[in-house]
């Protein structure tokens, strides 16, 4: 067993260094780390380098469809569940976001855990998006998300378009999806935040029974002066029913004036009493306007996707 050098050694390797002249005294701790050191492999041995590859996501491809009718040009994030190769037999709910630029990647890993813990059914995921190399997705996404001009905001100029696009999405996005994918007809879900979550909701009180879900955490209510609250005032006059599922949420670090439009409109709904309506509102605490999408989007899924899941908790 070996033991630590006592004090013998410890003065005789002193002494010994002591003995030696002053530039070897500089150099013996170099020599010694040298002599440690181990022997660095020929440059036969070396190594091979790394490959590197671009990561992307399985199952997933983007469609890059023609002009549309509206004279705009739009792409497809197309996000495949894992079971869709196995069973050729099988068709699958979708569910269609608004800003899959930013949240397609978002939404399939959010997928992916539900699928496992059975809290989702697999589904098919559309992304909207716009081609090219560099878009500028905040003035393309307030043309199309909004449903009424709003000059004073730093993105307002030319917005206002949402029904065209609503209509694009009717009478294209879905045709295309139904006819290239094994698509169930039966349960779409529309998903989005912020002005995504604006058009989310346009399209619910505009379009009834397109979709059975939606989607929409932080949503845009007060834009044009809250334009979406007269829409929904003529939609109660004129209808006595909503049969949908829906779930929104706010950001409990929101804007205070942001978030109390938001939670106006949650009380909105909520005193309508609509006999069909499956409603969930939920306050993310401690996130800010962009933070409360993964957890919104997770809850959301859980919830509007809950009569298809194996194993529903969040009906």
């Amino acid at each position: 067993m070996m033991t630590a050098p006592g004090p013998r050694a410890v003065k005789t390797t002193h002494n010994a260094r002591m003995s030696f002249p002053k530039a070897s005294v500089r150099a013996f701790p170099i020599l010694l780390a040298l002599a440690a050191a181990p022997a660095r492999p020929a440059a036969a041995d070396a190594p091979a380098p790394a490959v590197t590859t671009r990561h992307s996501l399985s199952n997933s491809e983007i469609r890059v469809l023609p002009p549309s009718s509206n004279g705009r040009s739009y792409q497809l994030y197309v996000g495949l569940p894992p079971s869709y190769a196995k069973q050729p037999g099988r068709r699958y709910p979708v569910l269609y976001l608004c800003d899959g630029y930013w949240d397609f990647t978002l939404f399939n890993n959010i997928m992916g855990g539900l699928n496992y813990d059975n809290d989702a059914p697999e589904v098919i995921l559309v992304g909207f998006g716009y081609p090219g190399p560099s878009p500028d997705f905040g003035a393309l996404r307030a043309y199309d998300y909004t449903p009424a001009p709003e000059t004073h905001d730093v993105q307002g100029k030319g917005s206002g378009h949402a029904r065209e696009f609503l209509h694009v999405v009717e009478s294209e996005f879905i045709p295309f999806v139904e006819r290239e994918y094994r698509v169930d007809p039966h349960f779409r879900v529309l998903a989005g935040s912020s002005l995504g979550g604006l058009f989310t909701l346009y399209a619910m009180l505009e379009r009834p029974g397109l979709f059975q879900g939606y989607i929409a955490p932080s949503p845009a209510v007060d834009w044009a002066n809250g334009w979406l609250f007269e829409r929904e005032a003529a939609f109660a006059a004129a209808h006595k029913d909503l049969p949908a599922r829906l779930f929104m949420s706010g950001a409990g670090e929101e804007h205070p004036g942001y978030l109390a439009q938001v939670r106006r409109f949650d009380e909105r709904l909520q005193s309508r009493h609509y006999p069909g309506l499956r409603y969930k509102w939920r306050l993310v605490d401690g996130e800010r306007h962009a933070g409360t999408k993964p957890e919104s989007y997770n809850r959301g899924v859980r919830f509007v996707f809950a009569p298809l899941a194996a194993s529903p908790n969040d009906k």
